[in-house]
């Protein structure tokens, strides 16, 4: 199965329509995680809408989103990123609109996510977002776009909002409208086996539209949508979804996204770490606790390495008897 993002457009093209229901993607991002249900929730809403606002840029790099806290929570970091598919696209149907209206060109969009708890601190069950993340009002919400690859002088983008809204939803509805001045209606969700997102957005108004005024039509558009509940989104295929909406309008359908988990770690990259640490760090672990385990920050993966292991990471880079010392490696 592959998870999928799907694109459309009112007809007179007022209104952006994107819909997400990951279940393969958020299987891999909880499956080294125990996560209680209120952060389960919390990180599969993030992340649906992480994939949703990505797909809007013209943008070779990633889109981050992250929520600085001051409450139990310290952290909670999403990254989508933008690459180029992994096969060719096929193209549309005839009348159905490429992505970025060119046939074949819809980018992939790989996910990786972190939560960090606050040490000392408990996360309750039943916790909110405002609980959880803005216990003392000093809570941030922060846009990031990271380049690929920088120019000289090129600078990270990044767009920092006050923590304001009961949801997730409310909350990035608030940065859009501030930051981006875009009329933008948001419903997330997630439980153990899925999160789904659907965005409603009212494009600019640049004249020569056929059709209806678009003010009527991104009001229908968003009345229509509120009628959704979170078990419905969690529960419908997206093109059933969008068919149960917008059964009475035309909509412009744009080739799909696909949507993964992936996190770079890997046991070499953590073998890396632990050289870069010392063989006398390394030792002391092994004395206290007979293995070293290092967990990956994202998946949450478990990487161990016993005696014989870490003999083996130091053992590999000893020069031989009478031979000149290997170059560094940069």
């Amino acid at each position: 199965m592959t998870d999928q993002l799907k694109k459309y457009l009112f007809e007179n093209r007022s209104v952006r329509v994107q819909a997400v229901r990951l279940e393969d993607t958020w299987r891999d991002a909880l499956v080294h995680h125990s996560h209680t249900p209120a952060v389960r929730k919390l990180l599969g809403e993030l992340i649906a809408a992480s994939t949703l606002l990505a797909a809007n840029i013209k943008f070779d790099g990633s889109l981050l989103l992250q929520i600085q806290g001051d409450g139990p929570i310290a952290l909670v970091v999403v990254e989508c990123k933008m690459e180029p598919p992994r096969s060719p696209s096929p193209l549309p149907p005839e009348g159905v609109a490429g992505g970025m209206g060119r046939p074949g060109s819809a980018v992939d969009l790989s996910l990786r996510a972190t939560v960090k708890v606050r040490e000392g601190h408990v996360v309750p069950e039943d916790g909110t977002l405002q609980s959880l993340l803005n216990a003392h009002g000093e809570g941030r919400f922060m846009v990031l776009l990271d380049p690929r690859r920088k120019t000289p002088g090129q600078q990270t983008y990044q767009g920092i909002v006050p923590l304001e809204g009961e949801t997730v939803a409310q909350v990035l509805e608030h940065y859009m409208k501030s930051s981006e001045q875009l009329d933008t209606r948001l419903w997330l969700a997630a439980d153990d086996q899925h999160a789904a997102g659907l965005l409603v957005q009212r494009l600019p108004d640049h004249g020569g539209r056929p059709g209806e005024a678009p003010e009527e039509a991104w009001n229908r558009a968003t009345q229509l949508a509120s009628t959704l509940g979170a078990d419905e989104l969690l529960a419908v295929d997206t093109d059933t979804l969008i068919h149960r909406l917008y059964w009475e309008e035309t909509l412009l359908t744009f080739e799909p996204q696909n949507v993964r988990w992936h996190c770079p770690c890997g046991r070499e990259r953590v073998a890396e770490m632990l050289r870069m640490l010392g063989r006398d760090e390394v030792d002391s672990i092994l004395a206290e606790q007979g293995q070293v385990e290092v967990l990956c920050d994202f998946c949450g993966k478990p990487y161990l390495f016993d005696a014989v292991d870490c003999a083996g990471l130091f053992a590999a880079r000893a020069p031989m008897a009478g031979t000149p010392h290997p170059p560094t490696v940069h």
